[in-house]
């Protein structure tokens, strides 16, 4: 049996009518099992005026468990700020496909309750750092869960860069941008862009290029310890981005450097017992179930 928790923190999408019943629910369940219980600022308000409230960076210090409200956004969101504290991870789904959320809405006390007395499993997934240099100097950098994705600011159209593996030329490309993704992220954006789905306990990256201008640029899966480097032409002529995870946008310049490497934190999530990454591929993904 793992170790049980003390002290709870809520998070969830502000001002979302169905994610503030469920954080309504919860608190009230948890007081009535008497633990402390601490609220992220931007839904105390809504959720129980009287709780103590505070801040992301706050609730990390704070909590030993973070139970996060919504859908995979929010989760993402939370992860990028909690995975630097030793604080585990649960979420309750209130969004759509909900790959990192186990928990239903409507019967979460069942699978909460195994998992308060401390029966549960722990699963690390690693981020990723993405860095902007310009004339030999930092000027951006974030985290991310899912993928860091270099394309064009506004309008799709196509753009030019060389991609380097630990300062090893792999190619040149001329590509509506390129998608850096972790295990996670494999399931998301970079599924939608034709790359395989990784398994979470493997230490690899995918690289899938966007809609790239030749038939036979496929994308690569690489060791997670490996440092990419996307040189950006100086002949674009527009402005790019470097998107993390969708959320965070760090402005690229022609002839900047991405640096992106894996990220020395890591999200601790928490599972019920039993919990099947292939009967949630199943689930999410509407994959045939067992013939017999």
């Amino acid at each position: 049996m793992s170790r049980k928790f003390q002290t709870i923190g809520l998070i969830g999408k502000p001002h979302h009518q169905g994610t503030n019943a469920t954080l309504k629910s919860l608190y009230q369940w948890l007081n009535k099992k008497h633990l402390n219980v601490v609220v992220e600022e931007r839904v105390a308000k809504d959720v129980a005026p009287q709780a103590t409230s505070v801040d992301l960076l706050e609730l990390g210090n704070r909590c030993d468990l973070a139970i996060v409200v919504g859908g995979d956004g929010n989760m993402l969101g939370a992860a990028r700020v909690l995975s630097r504290f030793d604080i585990a991870v649960i979420g309750v789904n209130r969004g759509n496909l909900g790959f990192l959320t186990d928990l239903a809405p409507d019967n979460f006390e069942t699978c909460l309750n195994h998992v308060l007395d401390g029966e549960y499993e722990v699963e690390h997934r690693f981020l990723l750092e993405a860095e902007v240099h310009r004339h030999g100097k930092l000027k951006a950098c974030n985290s991310a869960v899912n993928e860091a994705v270099l394309h064009p600011g506004k309008i799709a159209h196509m753009i030019e860069f060389e991609v380097y593996i630990d300062d090893i030329f792999m190619y040149s490309q001329r590509a509506d941008g390129m998608i850096v993704s972790t295990p996670t992220g494999s399931t998301a954006y970079s599924l939608s862009a034709g790359g395989a789905i990784l398994t979470p306990n493997l230490n690899a990256l995918i690289l899938v290029p966007m809609f790239p201008h030749t038939l036979s640029c496929r994308p690569i899966v690489i060791d997670a310890n490996s440092t990419i480097k996307l040189l950006v032409s100086p002949d674009n002529g527009d402005n790019l981005e470097v998107s993390c995870d969708g959320h965070v946008h760090l402005a690229v310049l022609p002839g900047d450097e991405i640096i992106i490497r894996q990220s020395p934190d890591q999200l601790k999530l928490i599972h019920p017992k039993g919990h099947n990454y292939f009967h949630v591929l199943r689930n999410k993904l509407g994959w045939g179930s067992k013939l017999f």
